[in-house]
């Protein structure tokens, strides 16, 4: 059986979970709006360049869950994926998940984007193993900080090597999917890098290897 990998955010999704949580979040006025954006729209143009800093990212990224009631924070992400997770479903990943389910492989999505928002999103798409990173939690609440490794650039091959040691899988004839130049380390490691509607760094780089490139978005199929 083999391993049919994802990434989540502009691949399986065509938007970022991470930054429309943060956006809905400032919407609801769960945060300070014009602090909030300002330093989101900072972090998410600091993943597209290559150079975020994954920690104080983290840091600012894990504080709602900090600093608001479980049970709230619970609601609000059932609307969150009702109204803007829902939207960003792209039908061809819807099948391309079931032309690789339908061969019987192994379904699972690897994501940077924490575990409480990108939960409820594997199991929209049927997939059942999600590698997201962790946030922590004591006495059922969330600390603000990170359990474990961060799924983030080489963090994410760390991860699934922890994953394959524990499920006993492993990457002959693996898949993997992803649009960012953030994910080169883990596509370079399995048999099958995909990138699917590449930045231009990956994109680049999938011409220089060989690999092959797809669109999932509808605007470019047309």
């Amino acid at each position: 059986m083999a391993l049919a990998i994802f990434d989540l955010d502009n691949t399986l999704l065509g938007g970022d979970s991470d930054y429309l949580w943060g956006r809905f979040l400032v919407e609801r006025g769960v945060v300070d709006g014009a602090e909030y954006d300002r330093l989101n729209e900072r972090f998410y143009h600091d993943y597209q360049a290559g150079h975020l800093d994954i920690m104080a990212f983290l840091r600012f990224a894990l504080r709602p869950l900090r600093d608001n009631d479980p049970a709230d924070l619970r609601a609000w992400r059932a609307e969150f994926i009702a109204e803007r997770i829902e939207p960003v479903v792209l039908p061809a990943a819807l099948e391309l998940i079931e032309r690789h389910r339908g061969h019987g492989d192994e379904l699972l999505i690897i994501t940077a984007t924490n575990a409480f928002v990108t939960a409820p999103i594997a199991a929209r798409f049927g997939i059942a193993h999600l590698i997201a990173t962790v946030p922590e939690q004591i006495d059922g609440r969330f600390t603000g900080e990170v359990a474990g490794i961060p799924s983030f650039r080489e963090g994410k091959v760390a991860r699934l090597e922890q994953w394959l040691a524990e499920t006993g899988h492993d990457l002959a004839g693996s898949h993997f999917y992803s649009d960012s130049h953030n994910d080169l380390p883990l596509l370079a490691r399995v048999d099958h890098p995909v990138a699917v509607d590449p930045d231009p760094i990956l994109a680049a780089e999938a011409r220089v290897r060989g690999w092959p490139s797809l669109s999932l978005r509808p605007e470019a199929a047309t």
